[in-house]
């Protein structure tokens, strides 16, 4: 694992090591690499929500529409 080094005011500082002992993280490296993961999580959903929005209008959905997902999500095949 490599190591980082950043420095923080006070402030920063304090709201940190207040997250890490309230939280029950054991370091406020736990603390800064579970942010990290966060953000990459919500990256990777903003560029699928921006990926869906740019792509071809699909045709409208019904009720037949979610009963074929229900029915897929069940491991039945509809035919």
């Amino acid at each position: 694992m490599s190591t980082m080094n950043i420095s923080l005011p006070e402030s920063l500082k304090s709201f940190v090591d207040e997250q890490v002992s309230g939280r029950g993280y054991g370091t406020s490296s736990e603390y800064v690499r579970e942010l990290i993961r966060k953000d990459q999580d919500r990256l990777s959903l903003r560029k699928l929500l921006l990926d869906g929005a740019s792509s071809a209008a699909a045709e409208p959905v019904d009720a037949n529409y979610f009963d074929s997902l229900r029915d897929r999500a069940r491991g039945l095949r509809s035919k």
